[in-house]
């Protein structure tokens, strides 16, 4: 009987061991990060003045297409315009895509190192978390702020 209370306070202290050492899961918000993030305000303005020069570019143009006065030179101009817009759209695909790139992968290592110093198992978006779980945002907002 001794050797039985023996044997479960062994495995009841090996549990809460296991429990103890349990890193459990972090959350953050995304959305707020990207708003108290600088980099990304900074990307999103560069990428929304390449959208406005896009749409600048379309109403010269179209001013330019008003003042053509024979079809064949309007068909001319539309091809031409054509080109050079798919050029420019391109242009910006490239650029949004990378810049998201950029502020994703920021974002997910200062995550990384908070999930380490927290010694947490995982990180997840606020939005995959219906209850429990440890609200690192604002840690990574500041992980972030200091490093410009």
């Amino acid at each position: 009987m001794k050797k039985m209370k023996i044997g479960l306070v062994l495995l009841a202290l090996v549990a809460m061991t296991g429990i103890a050492n349990a890193g459990g899961i972090g959350y953050i918000d995304y959305v707020k990060v990207i708003d108290n993030f600088d980099y990304a305000k900074k990307a999103t303005k560069e990428v929304d003045a390449k959208g406005l020069e896009m749409q600048q570019f379309l109403v010269d143009k179209e001013k330019e297409y008003k003042s053509l006065d024979t079809p064949l030179k309007k068909k001319s101009f539309e091809d031409k315009v054509a080109q050079e817009f798919k050029a420019k759209e391109s242009a910006y695909i490239a650029l949004k895509t990378k810049r998201e790139q950029e502020v994703y992968t920021k974002i997910r290592d200062a995550a990384k190192a908070v999930m380490v110093e927290q010694k947490l198992d995982a990180i997840m978006d606020v939005r995959g978390v219906f209850v429990g779980g440890l609200d690192i945002t604002d840690q990574v907002i500041t992980k972030l702020k200091g490093a410009k």
